[in-house]
């Protein structure tokens, strides 16, 4: 039974030292698809959280159960079905921010940072230290896909959740930043910045 103090450093990897967009760079495709509007980027977080929490937990449950052979088809069909209930959830309370997201909850269930973490982490622990990694990685997740679409969406429309923050008498939106190539502008400058901050960080100790 892992200790309070493991666990939390289990969660605090997922957040920043093993963040899987700007570390691992997994995950590229929603996080550039749905990083232009600070809505859909906090839905899609808290979607993917789920979805990676519940599946960590249920591949820690079956680890000593599921043959070697045939485990990522029993993790694929695992996410699949926690995805399943995100997205029908998204559909029942949330139709417009489903229709915005779109394919891209759907898409989730082949999501690498998901897989990943069930491969390389909840295969091999117990429930609580895979549910500890799943939350800092959905976390991790979240958080730069919610800075990046807070950057996007003021640059691109000047408004925030759809509140107007910049009005267009006294700034005139960056179009190009909701489009995709905004997308792979502002995701490289962030992570060359998180890097920067990084190694100086590292080099000042």
């Amino acid at each position: 039974m892992a200790d309070d103090k493991s666990l939390f450093s289990v969660f605090k990897n997922g957040i920043w030292t093993e963040n899987t967009i700007t570390v691992i760079v997994l995950g590229m495709c929603p996080t550039l698809a749905t990083s232009n509007s600070a809505s859909g980027a906090l839905a899609m977080g808290l979607a993917a959280t789920f979805v990676i929490i519940c599946s960590s937990a249920m591949v820690s449950m079956v680890r000593n159960i599921v043959p070697g052979g045939v485990r990522i088809a029993a993790y694929v069909l695992i996410m699949a079905t926690f995805v399943t209930v995100a997205d029908f959830y998204l559909q029942a309370f949330f139709p417009e921010m489903s229709k915005v997201l779109g394919a891209y909850v759907a898409l989730i269930v082949v999501n690498c940072m998901i897989l990943a973490r069930a491969e390389i982490f909840a295969c091999k622990n117990g429930i609580a230290p895979s549910m500890a990694d799943a939350l800092g990685t959905g976390i991790g997740f979240t958080w730069v896909l919610l800075v990046l679409s807070f950057i996007r969406e003021i640059l691109g429309s000047g408004s925030i959740f759809g509140f107007v923050i910049l009005s267009e008498n006294v700034f005139n939106p960056w179009v190009v930043m909701i489009l995709p190539p905004g997308a792979f502008i502002t995701l490289g400058l962030f992570i060359g910045g998180i890097n920067y901050f990084t190694k100086h960080r590292g080099a000042s100790r």
